[in-house]
């Protein structure tokens, strides 16, 4: 059926209709009792999608299209400039056309996120109105919301097959993007679901003393700023100190550990616990740059326990996003974990229009547009910054297939972004090449063996090996 599909779409091709009629091909059915997802990571979308016809491109976009279900984490932003940008933003302040939110449709995406660290860029009323053109192209999105309970709840995807549920939240945000509760006459804030998360760093005894008199020279005051100061103090219990806002412990070996918030990891837990008893799978993600102290290919401690916790919530895959490269994968009571599924469509440099935050931390004058921004940033040849970070540009669409509430298969399906070609054509996804996908899979295999998960390779696919049940 699918060889029928693509044929049609070339055929068309051929007589120059548009390729937006594959759109109207129906999905192949999944055999009876079995549900199949579509999982990828971050979406910056800039551009159209429904015009082009590569080979490569249209058999990926067949294969979203064939799952009963596709998500994607969208990082973008829908309006037609109707408000202001925000005094701070998660990077570059993104916006798109809001007819982008139908490709992502004729693409095959049915489920967005929606927290992350770009939400705020253009403050609440962008929020709102990206919310309403993302309702009206057809997606079901999560994470944000006009109250904090708005932003946490779980929305729902209604198929032939099953019910789907969605919970989104972010570790990475500006505090202002944060969603509120309201409170007496105090109305709510909108915006995301956050999981804050608290950071100890630990350095020797040695160490510790060396920071404490170094801050005591410099005359930084605050708590553990001097000998005598410092949470926990020299008195009974750890030594400790606080320094500009960071804890500081002794251990026996110097490192980084990160605990997510109780009160957040409660929360969210209970909307993914709601979804469990109110659909036939759930999703659960995060939008986490954080890394551990492998870097930022190895997800950081505190995102291990909360994956971990949403699993048994009720969970049944939990999807990480935000680092914009690929994480190991873990298979924990059954059920996937995807530390991070890299980037999906990564169209960050064909913005029309940024506020004069972005300008000014190049020191470009009111005369420079979005090319001399890029010019600044990455340099003229675009060798430094992301176009240059081959890994950025190289994921895995993720299809797990469930038979009730059973993963019988996990197929990792290697796409390239296009590492190396220009601003006006790269950040569009295509299956990889031999060659390429190879190297993704191989990267991916190697990240996943410290969780224990062993990845096998065939044909140009990868299949995660499951239990035995």
């Amino acid at each position: 059926m699918r060889i029928l599909r693509l044929g049609c779409i070339a055929l068309a091709c051929a007589l120059g209709l548009q390729p937006a009629l594959a759109s109207q091909s129906q999905s192949a059915a999944a055999p009876a009792g079995e549900v199949t997802l579509a999982l990828t990571g971050d979406s910056i979308i800039t551009r159209k999608l429904s015009v082009y016809t590569e080979p490569s491109f249209l058999t990926m976009i067949e294969l979203i299209r064939g799952a009963d279900a596709a998500f994607t984490n969208l990082e973008m932003l829908f309006h037609d400039y109707e408000t202001y940008a925000s005094h701070q933003s998660g990077g570059t302040y993104m916006r798109a056309d809001p007819a982008l939110a139908e490709e992502l449709v004729w693409a095959g995406v049915d489920l967005v996120s929606r927290a992350n660290n770009h939400t705020g860029d253009y403050g609440p009323e962008a929020i709102r109105l990206t919310t309403k053109h993302v309702r009206e192209a057809g997606l079901v999105q999560a994470g944000v919301g006009e109250t904090l309970s708005e932003a946490r709840q779980p929305y729902f995807l209604e198929t032939p097959k099953a019910r789907i549920g969605l919970v989104s939240c972010a570790s990475t945000f500006p505090p202002h993007s944060a969603a509120g509760e309201s409170r007496g006459s105090i109305p709510g804030r909108p915006g995301l679901s956050p999981l804050r998360f608290t950071t100890t760093y630990v350095t020797t005894a040695e160490g510790l003393e060396q920071l404490r008199a170094a801050a005591a020279a410099a005359g930084i005051g605050g708590r553990g700023g001097g000998r005598g100061g410092g949470a926990g103090g020299r008195g009974g219990g750890s030594p400790s100190m606080t320094l500009f806002g960071n804890r500081i412990v002794v251990g026996d070996k110097p490192g980084t550990r990160t605990e997510p918030n109780d009160e957040d990891l409660k929360a969210i837990a209970a909307a993914v616990s709601q979804s469990a008893r109110m659909a036939d799978y759930t999703i659960a993600t995060i939008h986490a740059h954080e890394g551990g102290m492998g870097g930022r290919t190895v997800p950081a401690e505190f995102l291990v326990t909360f994956a971990r916790a949403m699993i048994d919530a009720g969970a049944d895959v939990f999807v990480g996003h935000g680092p914009h490269v690929l994480r190991g994968i873990e298979i924990y009571k059954g059920k996937p974990i995807l530390y991070s599924l890299g980037d999906f469509i990564f169209q960050n440099d064909t913005l029309d229009r940024l506020p004069a935050e972005n300008y000014r931390q190049f020191n470009l004058g009111p005369e420079a547009g979005v090319a001399d921004f890029n010019d600044r940033r990455y340099g003229a040849d675009d060798s430094r910054g992301f176009p240059s970070d081959r890994l950025i540009w190289e994921s895995v669409v993720a299809i797990p297939k469930f038979r009730g509430s059973q993963l019988v298969e996990l197929a990792l399906h290697p796409i390239s972004l296009g590492f190396g070609k220009p601003r006006s054509e790269r950040g569009r996804p295509m299956l990889a090449d031999p060659e390429l996908g190879k190297k993704i899979l191989d990267d991916l295999i190697k990240l996943s063996v410290p969780f224990g998960t062993t990845i096998v390779e065939r044909s140009g696919v990868a299949y995660v090996e499951l239990p035995v049940r």
